[in-house]
């Protein structure tokens, strides 16, 4: 059974940072394509970063480019995401996804081709 689990999210400030775990068990994330995603109160679930199973090619959200980045570590199955210089509209639930395989860039914006997801980290950022 394949399992995601989210932690280091929490109550901060605006303007500092915080880094997002995602410890995989039940199948090794190598060969994986993984995301973040998030959802605010009363909205959709949207993209925030997507990484190949390389770790090579990244794609971010707009509205977090230059402040978010998203790394892997095949060797322990895990997934992080560094939030830097945070903001109120920041604030939401902070998934972690994975994709069994390769996907396009633009596939990985995607919350529908995603298989396993953690249950989720919340974040929120007071101004």
């Amino acid at each position: 059974q394949v399992q995601l689990v989210e932690s280091g999210g929490g109550l901060v400030q605006a303007g500092v940072s915080l880094r997002l775990s995602c410890a995989v068990s039940g199948r090794s994330i190598s060969g994986a394509a993984m995301g973040w995603f998030r959802q605010a109160p009363g909205r959709e679930r949207e993209f925030v970063a997507s990484t190949s199973w390389t770790g090579i090619i990244r794609k971010y959200a707009d509205s977090v480019k230059d402040r978010f980045t998203i790394s892997r570590d095949n060797a322990n199955n895990a997934l992080y995401l560094q939030m830097n210089s945070l903001s109120p509209e920041d604030t939401a639930v902070y998934y972690c996804a994975a994709h069994p395989g390769r996907l396009t860039t633009e596939q990985a914006m995607a919350v529908n081709e995603y298989d396993y997801w953690g249950q989720g980290a919340q974040v929120t950022v007071s101004s």
